[in-house]
């Protein structure tokens, strides 16, 4: 599973935020949309790792800009920090 994180220009509403899960979720491997309209975020769960540009097209379709990926701990750094042992129970 990955979960990514980006920052989208030009939401404002209820409508914005519907608009944006709608186009998201129809993405391939995409399980699951969380858009933070205070702070403009999208949180993409999916099966795979997505290509950007995908994203980026769903969100232009819903007509909003994709203003970037939000950079946040990876599974690196949580199994550095001993959050998991890294035998795959954890995810």
């Amino acid at each position: 599973m990955t979960v990514t994180t980006y920052r989208v220009e030009g939401m404002t509403c209820g409508h914005c935020v519907s608009s944006v899960t709608s186009e998201v979720s129809k993405i391939d491997g995409v399980t699951g949309v969380d858009v933070d309209l205070t702070a403009k975020l999208v949180t993409v769960t999916s099966g795979a790792a997505l290509d950007d540009a995908t994203v980026g097209a769903a969100v232009d379709e819903a007509g909003y800009e994709l203003a970037g990926r939000v950079e946040t701990a990876g599974d690196e750094a949580a199994e550095a920090a001993g959050a998991c042992c890294g035998s795959g129970c954890c995810s």
